[in-house]
């Protein structure tokens, strides 16, 4: 609600703003068009910060709907689906598939799990080694920091490289057949 009175608060200042300079324009002729180069820069800020609060509140709409946790948003999928149509799921809602950052961080996205994906065992992650194998990176291709492989994981050689969690377990980490569907989670960053 503050985000929508907000919203209604800028777009007021570009109305008056937008009047004020038209009148002005009016009562006295610019020479330079400074005037006008200035209103349109005005604009297109103000328009900037209106399209950033609506950012922020789609993300807080998906916090509701999901959960909060490190500065990030999760929300879990309804549906299975292979790894690279789930990130693209994720990528398409401005997110991405959820990446684990520290063990607190893999405890509190199991438990998620545990409520939202009923039924499942395990989900997609946002790790594997398509490029090299052996070497887990994350979806911008960055080296992992945090992993909870599972006692002999990862052991998929080429045919495995696509990452999930499992549920239970303490939510140990295998490389799995990326074509397999699953359920997943997508992770939102909260600027």
């Amino acid at each position: 609600m503050a985000g929508a009175k907000l919203l209604c608060f800028v777009c007021l200042c570009v109305v008056i703003l937008s009047l004020t300079t038209a009148q002005s324009s009016r009562s006295k002729p610019s020479k330079t068009g400074k005037g006008k180069e200035d209103l349109k820069n005005e604009i297109d800020k103000l328009w900037r910060e209106v399209n950033a609060l609506k950012e922020m509140q789609a993300l807080q709409t998906v916090c509701l709907k999901g959960t909060k946790v490190h500065k990030k948003c999760y929300l879990a999928s309804k549906s299975q689906k292979n790894y690279h149509a789930a990130n693209e799921d994720c990528i398409a809602q401005g997110g991405t598939l959820s990446i684990p950052q520290s063990a607190d961080e893999g405890n509190s996205l199991r438990s998620y799990a545990k409520k939202s994906l009923s039924g499942a065992k395990d989900f997609w992650i946002g790790v594997n080694d398509m490029t090299t194998e052996g070497k887990f990176v994350d979806l911008n291709g960055s080296p992992i920091t945090y992993v909870n492989w599972d006692r002999n994981e990862p052991r998929g050689g080429t045919r495995e490289n696509c990452a999930a969690a499992s549920i239970g377990g303490q939510g140990k980490w295998s490389d799995e057949v990326c074509r397999n569907e699953k359920r997943y989670i997508c992770q939102f960053l909260i600027p």
